[in-house]
């Protein structure tokens, strides 16, 4: 099989690992991809990868038989609907279906219309709307931009002068919504309509800092393990919110095709939605992809078709993931240093590259987020493992939380 990979992260280089161990695939090209498997997959650099009308011309040209969407933006952009007209079947939500993530005021009323666990919100159309909402609500709250951020547009105030902060800063519409306690979790599934199959569970860590400090991030790195929740709070997940959400989609005219990503909070009234992603988590799926035993390409392929499988492998122990970020992340940062130690790590984790770019044969930092590792084994080893890989990968400024 001919497949197209579009990204250009840890997620698409951890998939593009995978895809590439299957004894079916017969090409592997990545749009646009980064510094990481030089020789081993074929890079598409001149097409942008929210080109839609541009990828599909190519994706024809080429006789792709499969594409697989990373990211969000594209998904956003409509690419997979172009994929699809011109026949080429797709791992990945409609641009309808994919509002789910693309915008926080949609999702939230489709979680209040059918009577989904979400925090209590209110939809604001700016900063001055922002600021009358507030002067009610009070601290803490959360203030969510509408629409994509790349993790990043959220801002948990704990004080009444965070939020008034982040509302002065908004520049469109924009959700207010209480503030939640709990422990966070991510729970995926693969979807098709209303048939679905559960991904093993995993827990980002979002802020920058240990002990959850800082500024929210994309990810700094995650758990994954099916210790991480009961059956019982798994089954309560499914039946309160999974199939709920897409019967929603269904009946809108929107059903759901790909990854399906719940960002719950485990309160103690139970599990309530924080977001949705519509795609894999980054980076969730670097740890998940070392639990899920399956040929990737025999799964993703048959669900792009129509199709669902009827259950997945796995294994039952505890992965790890690892982001190492450029210094200054998710602020400003300066790129172009040389990674040195990838080998090395090798030893100890995978090494999946994100902010990575090749100039004059070496490989220099071109992003926030630059690497993520990743490991299996009981939850001490597989931390000892990526910490231990951590420790042989140098570049100036690299920055890393010690408590994932």
């Amino acid at each position: 099989m001919q497949v197209l990979l579009i990204g250009a992260g840890a997620r698409e280089n951890a998939l593009a690992a995978r895809l590439l161990e299957s004894p079916g695939l017969g090409k592997l090209y990545w749009l646009p991809g980064n510094a990481a498997l030089e020789g081993r997959v074929s890079k598409v650099r001149d097409i942008d990868p929210c080109d839609g009308p541009g990828i599909a011309t190519w994706a024809q040209r080429q006789a792709i038989d499969l594409a697989v969407i990373g990211p969000e933006a594209p998904l956003l952009a409509g690419v997979s609907d172009c994929l699809e007209e011109v026949g080429v079947p797709c791992f990945g939500p409609s641009r309808a279906a994919a509002r789910l993530e693309g915008s926080k005021a949609f999702a939230k009323d489709l979680l209040a219309q059918a009577g989904i666990p979400t925090a209590k919100y209110v939809k604001v159309s700016g900063a001055q709307e922002a600021l009358e909402v507030l002067e009610k609500w009070g601290a803490p709250v959360v203030i969510k931009a509408d629409g994509l951020a790349a993790g990043k547009g959220v801002t948990v105030a704990m004080t009444q002068e965070e939020a008034r902060k982040a509302a002065e800063e908004l520049t469109g519409p924009a959700v207010i919504e209480e503030y939640l306690e709990g422990k966070e979790l991510s729970f995926m599934v693969l979807a098709q309509g209303q048939e679905f199959v559960p991904l093993a569970p995993s827990r980002d860590h979002k802020r920058a800092g240990d002990g959850d400090t800082g500024p929210n991030t994309g990810g700094m790195g995650a758990l994954a393990g099916f210790g991480l929740i009961s059956q019982g709070l798994q089954q309560e997940i499914i039946c309160k919110i999974i199939k709920p959400t897409l019967a929603a989609m269904a009946k809108l005219g929107t059903p759901y095709k790909g990854v399906l990503y719940a960002g719950l909070m485990l309160t103690a009234q139970g599990p309530k939605v924080l977001e949705f992603n519509v795609r894999f988590g980054d980076p969730e799926t670097q740890a998940i992809l070392q639990l899920w035993e399956d040929d990737l390409l025999e799964v993703l392929n048959p669900i792009a078709r129509g199709g669902m499988p009827k259950g997945l492998l796995w294994s039952r122990d505890w992965a790890v993931s690892l982001v190492l970020a450029s210094g200054g992340y998710p602020g400003s940062y300066e790129t172009g240093y040389k990674i040195q130690g990838l080998e090395e790590a090798l030893e100890y984790a995978l090494v999946y590259q994100a902010g990575t770019k090749l100039t004059q044969g070496e490989i220099v930092t071109a992003g926030g987020r630059v690497i993520t590792l990743a490991a299996k084994g009981s939850l001490e080893l597989a931390r000892e493992k990526v910490y231990t890989a951590a420790a042989k990968i140098h570049f100036p400024g690299i920055h890393y939380r010690r408590d994932i």
